[in-house]
This record gives C-alpha cells, sequence and structure tokens, in this order.
C-alpha cells in the first residue's frame, strides 16, 4: 500500500512539472506584448520609441519582435559582441544601428538586452 502512495505521488508530481512549463504562446500573443513593451528608463524609452520599436513590434518587418525570447535566443547565444557587431553594420533589413544616432554602446546594449528579455553576455 505504502509503494503505491509512493508510485502515486511521484507521478503526481512528475505530471505537475510538465504542466509548470508555460504553453508556447502564439504569434498573436507575442506580437500583442511586443506591442505593449517599453524600457522602464525613460532615456531607453525614448530611444526606443523613436527607433527600435517600428521593426520589433511589426511581425512583418521580419525584426524578432521585442519580448519574443525564442527569436532572440539564438542572437543572446552568440553574446553581446556579435549581436553589437550586426547592430552597429546593420543586418538583413535593418540599417546601420537601427538608424539611432545618438545611441551609445551602453544604450544599444540596455536595448538589445531588453528586446530580447534575456541575458545576454
Amino acid at each position: 500500500m505504502r509503494f503505491g502512495r509512493l508510485v502515486a505521488l511521484g507521478l503526481a508530481v512528475a505530471l505537475a512539472a510538465c504542466r509548470a512549463q508555460p504553453p508556447p504562446k502564439s504569434p498573436a500573443d507575442i506580437a500583442a506584448h511586443a506591442a505593449v513593451m517599453s524600457p522602464a528608463d525613460p532615456k531607453l524609452a525614448d530611444l526606443y520609441a523613436h527607433t527600435c520599436r517600428g521593426c520589433h513590434v511589426a511581425p512583418t518587418s521580419g525584426a524578432p519582435l521585442a519580448g519574443d525570447r525564442a527569436a532572440w535566443a539564438p542572437r543572446a547565444r552568440k553574446g553581446m559582441a556579435a549581436l553589437m557587431e550586426s547592430v552597429v553594420t546593420g543586418r538583413n533589413g535593418m540599417p546601420a544601428g537601427g538608424q539611432c544616432f545618438s545611441c551609445t554602446k551602453d544604450d544599444y546594449e540596455a536595448l538589445a538586452r531588453f528586446m530580447a528579455d534575456q541575458p545576454v553576455s
């Protein structure tokens, strides 16, 4: 009897762990989330609103959407240096510097971390 309870408890814990992981978000959910995101820092919020936001909230732009961890994960894994190389020189449809003419290196890095919504080393 005790063994049966242990097995049942183990199965319950295993099933709960499986359910604890959030299901993948739909593209519409990701786009809706991106549309309302804004950095907490006022300076970054202004830079984001006037440069990055235009493409990084538009699903049709080809840019990874802000907050879409799955889209940003491969970029984040390459590290900040590689990500900054893409930002500064431009990549695919993104113009050099994202057309942020007043962004500093620190601004670019903070904006990338914000949009990636995950650590970027």
